[in-house]
């Protein structure tokens, strides 16, 4: 029976839109476009959320574009404007789960100093009795070892754990560990999933029967 629930964060929880702060340091959109594929690519942050510091890949890449190295800099320092908001619905269930006691965990792909920056701005941080992040362990999904790394740390039975992520790959190979896991889409689906899993249909209807019985109460 599942009766803990682990969530990836970006684009799960949280909003992730990497070029943002850019669209305003660099307003022309071709050049825009031709900085976020060739000079910071989504390969290259890639290497953050697996462990690499921020400052060894800032200075690295700063040596080959030096014309771009105070734009480099913006990539860290102007991080947390990446994330503009929380994903609409995702926030209401984690705290639906857990105003009714569902143990909540995560596991994040998030570069060491870009979680640093953002996690004390976040207010759902406190919810999850643990959070296993990328860039502190130099694992990252879908890498099996980041799920066996979670399951010791959490100290729970992934056949009871329910895995959401937004990346296919990453519940693939969630799934081949032993885990459940679903594809995240949209709230409106997980919170069909997790209604079926029996673990938020009790409190719906719970809350249902007391406005029936006193519709004046809380």
């Amino acid at each position: 029976m599942v009766d803990a629930v682990v969530f990836d964060v970006g684009k799960v929880l949280v909003e992730w839109e990497r070029d943002l702060p850019f669209r305003r340091l660099i307003p022309d959109p071709a050049t825009r476009a031709w900085f976020m594929d060739t000079v910071i690519p989504l390969e290259w942050h890639g290497q953050h959320d697996a462990g690499r510091s921020a400052a060894e890949m800032i200075a690295e890449r700063s040596a080959l574009y030096p014309q771009y190295a105070h734009l480099i800099e913006a990539w860290l320092s102007h991080f947390n404007e990446t994330i503009p908001g929380p994903v609409p619905g995702s926030e209401e269930i984690v705290e639906q789960l857990h105003a009714r006691g569902v143990p909540l965990y995560a596991i994040t792909n998030f570069g060491a100093d870009t979680w640093a920056g953002f996690a004390p701005t976040w207010r759902l941080r406190d919810y999850f009795r643990d959070i296993v992040v990328s860039g502190d362990e130099q694992l990252a999904k879908p890498d099996p070892a980041i799920y066996a790394l979670a399951q010791s740390r959490f100290g729970r039975d992934p056949a009871t754990m329910l895995f959401i992520d937004d990346s296919l790959p990453n519940v693939e190979s969630a799934r081949a560990c032993g885990w459940h896991a679903h594809h995240f889409t949209g709230a409106a689906a997980l919170r069909t999933k997790l209604t079926e899993l029996g673990l938020l249909g009790q409190l719906v209807h719970t809350k249902a029967r007391r406005a029936r019985r006193c519709p004046s109460c809380p």
